[in-house]
């Protein structure tokens, strides 16, 4: 476990985070996540302290059980033998939600050696699921996912009703019980002021568009979660071909307004890009919010041909490793002050690029 936990803290980048995927141009990873109970226990909202406990133990042997049946190791790390200042890298790497990071006690992450298989134990649900595949992916996300929701399944009794479908703590999850997920870098539909109506042409359709960390949090970046709303009724293989398909229609829309800048604007769009980079290379102090919007300024222009001093990757690897706790751990010292955090960020940044 420790080797994995120390991996999972120390490396920036996973290889569902690593590019290479279809579409990784703009989308940057594809989510299956099945949400998942345990049959007569109390959901965790209801559960009590001890109850909470004993779903936990039930599930320690879920690891041994997964690794059976897979070439990687997997862990489980129980939340409250943590510090929370790596149950927050974790929530960066978005590995565990906030909501899981914030109560720890009686509460656990099952997670693979490389993060793409992860489950958080005594979140909203007993088990939430999750698998990560690069670009846009859903497919081998969701095969995955299945894969290992059989293994679970079979040794332990889960809440299902044949009419209804899987049990879950909130009514939207009911049915499949699988949320399924895309995060996208979206700057020139945001540039060319479309997101508002890309946003609401999704909500139509039944889809949700949140921001990098899910519900509740901002665009940062420009990037966007776009996930399904509604599970009862709709089969996995429905979800997934929706939100595929009209994820396939904004990318387009992105490519299409990517090109209107590089078109009508050249000279504009050449500045913006490179005044950006020179921020990124020569500042001395950089705060989490502005290095995420010059880093993705920059990305657009290596996508767009603007720029070619630095490799794509650059932008996923500095994602995560510009991140207050990801910076905070990274350092090994006593807890550093905002000036401290930023100052170690633009270095970090300084040193990426120059090595790039």
């Amino acid at each position: 476990m420790a080797d994995i936990l120390r991996s999972l803290l120390n490396e920036p980048l996973t290889p569902w985070l690593s590019g290479g995927g279809p579409e990784d141009e703009i989308v940057l990873s594809s989510r299956i996540r099945l949400a998942r109970n345990l049959k007569n226990q109390p959901f965790p909202g209801r559960a009590s302290t001890a109850k909470l406990g004993e779903i936990v133990a039930e599930l320690k042997e879920v690891p041994v059980e997964l690794q059976a049946d897979d070439d990687h190791e997997y862990a489980l790390i129980e939340l409250e033998k943590i510090s929370p200042l790596a149950r927050h890298v974790l929530v960066e790497k978005h590995i565990i939600s906030p909501n899981h990071a914030a109560e720890p006690e009686n509460r656990a992450l099952i997670v693979r050696d490389d993060a793409g298989v992860s489950i958080m134990v005594n979140e909203e649900d007993h088990l939430r699921l999750q698998c990560l595949e690069a670009g846009l992916n859903l497919t081998d996300a969701f095969n995955k996912a299945t894969t290992i929701d059989d293994i679970i399944e079979a040794k332990h009794d889960l809440a299902f009703m044949e009419h209804i479908g899987y049990l879950t703590a909130c009514p939207t999850n009911i049915g499949t019980g699988m949320r399924a997920s895309v995060m996208a870098h979206l700057p020139a539909l945001t540039l060319t002021k479309q997101m508002g109506t890309m946003v609401a042409i999704a909500t139509q359709l039944g889809l949700t568009v949140r921001g990098l960390y899910g519900e509740g949090t901002e665009a940062a970046g420009n990037i966007f979660q776009i996930s399904n709303q509604v599970t009862l009724g709709r089969s996995e293989q429905d979800i997934i071909s929706n939100l595929s398909n009209v994820v396939k229609q904004i990318v387009d829309k992105e490519r299409v307004a990517r090109k209107l800048l590089l078109n009508d604007a050249p000279d504009a769009l050449a500045d913006r890009v490179w005044r950006a980079y020179g921020v990124l290379r020569y500042a001395q102090s950089l705060s989490a919010q502005e290095a995420l919007a010059l880093l993705s300024e920059v990305r657009l222009g290596i996508d767009l041909g603007v720029i070619d001093e630095v490799k794509p990757d650059i932008f996923n690897q500095l994602l995560v490793s510009t991140r207050p706790n990801f910076l905070q751990n990274l350092s090994g010292e006593v807890p550093m002050n905002q000036m401290a955090c930023n100052k170690l960020r633009a270095q970090l940044v300084r040193s990426s690029l120059q090595r790039k």
